[in-house]
């Protein structure tokens, strides 16, 4: 079995440890703000099987997201209602959700992927892999090259990542 395979299944089958280890974690990740550029991908396996490579031109960014819908602000009446609150449907998932966010404040950088990280009794968090579509390094590489090309500018928004895809929501 390679090192990969054994990071899945400790993601996989949670020990005592590794509980602990994500509990502290958690603790640490909701004093940051929403979005965090990270130096490492905290799954690696997972990044790596969804594009990443540790080379120049790749960042991992932590978003972190709220649990539950969105209060409507007005009923149909268009009056504001005082006890009853109504919730707003909205059909996009939580980590097509994060990849936009993470796309917004990275505004130079394309959405590669995304994958889950963790989730408590208030947060999603989510790892969005970026990339630079300028770097020399994404330029040469056969395998991401495709990303530099002037239809997959700002995939994150017109529903174009696999996350969108899977939701349902394609703008195109």
């Amino acid at each position: 079995m390679g090192i990969y395979k054994h990071i899945r299944d400790a993601w996989k089958n949670r020990s005592k440890e590794f509980l602990e280890l994500n509990k502290q974690r958690l603790i640490a990740w909701r004093k940051e703000p929403a979005t965090v550029r990270i130096s490492r991908p905290t799954r690696l396996d997972r990044a790596r099987s969804l594009g990443y490579k540790a080379k120049p031109g790749f960042i991992i960014a932590r978003q972190r997201l709220g649990s539950g819908g969105r209060m409507r602000e007005t009923d149909r009446k268009g009056r504001r209602p005082k006890h009853r609150r109504l919730l707003k449907i909205v059909s996009k998932n939580y980590q097509e959700i994060a990849e936009e966010r993470a796309a917004r404040k990275f505004p130079n950088l394309e959405v590669l992927n995304s994958y889950w990280v963790a989730k408590d009794g208030k947060n999603y968090w989510y790892e969005v892999i970026l990339a630079d579509r300028s770097h020399p390094a994404i330029k040469t590489d056969k395998d991401t090259s495709w990303i530099t090309q002037k239809q997959h500018r700002r995939r994150a928004f017109r529903g174009l990542t696999s996350a969108a895809r899977k939701s349902g929501e394609s703008k195109k």
